[in-house]
């Protein structure tokens, strides 16, 4: 079967704080936009927001650990997200947390690593959160 082409200029949820689902032939959903995404630049202990979405805060809270608060939290945990790290001084691996503090549906823990697996903060930094 041969399917058209579609234009429009919005695309909206019939139900507020429910993201657009994309769906199969059967009905059953496939996925959803991105719910979350921010990118943001550190300079010594200060975090700045550079663009966002559904991102309330996120703090520093010691060198290279960062809590991302979602402005809309998830509808649980069980979400998956994506992430990169940069620095003037060289290449940086953005992580999950190391320590035992899981992700909530509020909150999302992150840490930046070197390629020591030093614990460093980046100059910039972007994340993406999907569920």
């Amino acid at each position: 079967m041969s399917y058209g082409s579609l234009g429009i200029d919005i695309l909206q949820s019939s139900t507020t704080g429910t993201p657009t689902q994309f769906q199969d032939g059967s009905g059953n959903q496939i996925g959803t936009l991105c719910r979350a995404w921010a990118r943001f630049s550190i300079s010594g202990s200060t975090v700045t927001i550079n663009a966002q979405f559904n991102i309330s805060s996120i703090t520093r809270t010691g060198t290279g650990a960062y809590t991302i608060s979602f402005a809309n939290a998830m509808p649980d945990a069980n979400y998956t997200w994506a992430g990169f790290s940069q620095a003037s001084g060289g290449s940086q691996i953005i992580s999950g947390n190391n320590t035992p503090t899981l992700p909530t549906a509020s909150i999302l823990y992150v840490e930046t690593f070197n390629a020591n697996v030093a614990l460093v903060d980046p100059t910039t930094c972007g994340i993406a959160v999907f569920r």
